[in-house]
């Protein structure tokens, strides 16, 4: 495994993390027992990651309290959490600065930590980024004061929002969506670095499209339900390219999460996980890095036949 810069308080992290959404109960995935969860935790433990995302909403609160159980035990020293606050684990969301403390405090004591790594805002409306108008930061900076939390940020997608965040407040970390289909924050990449902000890339396999299983037939239920026939359809075409691209000992997902980690400013990725086979296939993709040209290739093609298409999420 190798391990990459964080933030400054915090040790290095596994540049494969684990993404901890499918831990819960009624998460969108397939269930997953108690049991089952804290396996496949102790299971990225032994393998090496060290670095774990979770939020109050995954599964109502039942995906921190099944990390907390995985990770029990464990030096807290040698481990890096990431948890948010907005989307609350009733399943609703509250953005309310005032409710900071009161869903960081819910956070730990179902982690059963005396403090986070990182606490960062769960893809709030653009507004709550901009630090001039929002006391959220403040209170943010107490918390770190108290030592609740080590670092604050945000979880977004675009640019613009990026930008925005890191331009008027003290954010040290930013999630963001980026893969090899949507590419728009890398242009923030440079200025993370600048301002020594760690990246921790979500969605790296586009919710399965970057897997290779689906195709302009497949059919989807829960939140993938959100594509329409149109959007399937495109959305395959674009991966029957990028399939054409890759030279034939390299498999979609290995050249997904290469890309990923392929910039430097990247801190982790943290692709989902729903069983010990997926996560060790998973980790094996990192052990290689996506040769330089490849990695302009698929710049190039986001560029010239992905970008203008604005695709939804």
């Amino acid at each position: 495994m190798n391990y990459r810069k964080y933030t400054q308080e915090s040790i290095n992290v596994s540049e494969i993390g684990f993404g901890g959404w499918q831990l819960g109960i009624n998460s969108g995935w397939k269930g997953m027992s108690e049991q089952d969860a804290i396996d496949l935790v102790r299971h990225a433990l032994d393998a090496g990651v060290n670095f774990f995302d979770t939020a109050p909403n995954y599964g109502y609160g039942t995906g921190e309290i099944r990390l907390g159980k995985g990770l029990k035990g464990v030096d807290r020293e040698k481990i890096v959490v990431n948890t948010k606050f907005g989307h609350t684990n009733e399943g609703d969301t509250n953005f309310d600065a005032n409710y900071i403390r009161t869903s960081l405090e819910g956070s730990l004591k179902r982690l059963q930590m005396d403090y986070v790594d990182s606490l960062i805002i769960h893809n709030p409306p653009f507004e709550y980024l901009d630090g001039n108008n929002n006391n959220h930061y403040e209170i943010l900076e107490n918390l770190k004061e108290e030592g609740k939390i080590k670092a604050y940020g945000a979880s977004l997608d675009t640019y613009e929002e990026m930008k925005l965040l890191l331009e008027t407040t003290e954010s040290k970390v930013v999630e963001v969506f980026f893969n090899i289909l949507f590419q728009d924050v890398s242009r923030g990449f440079n200025m993370a670095q600048d301002k020594d902000v760690a990246i921790i890339v979500k969605i790296p396999l586009d919710s399965g499209w970057l897997t290779g299983k689906y195709n302009e037939n497949s059919s989807f239920e829960g939140v993938r339900s959100r594509w329409s026939v149109s959007d399937i359809k495109t959305r395959a075409g674009l991966v029957k390219k990028i399939k054409e691209i890759l030279p034939n000992d390299l498999n979609i997902i290995q050249a997904a999460l290469r890309f990923c980690l392929a910039y430097d400013a990247v801190s982790t990725v943290i692709p989902g996980n729903t069983t010990i086979q997926q996560l060790t296939a998973n980790l094996k993709c990192a052990e290689e890095e996506l040769q330089d040209n490849l990695v302009r290739e698929l710049e190039d093609f986001y560029l010239t036949e992905i970008k203008a298409l604005n695709l939804p999420w």
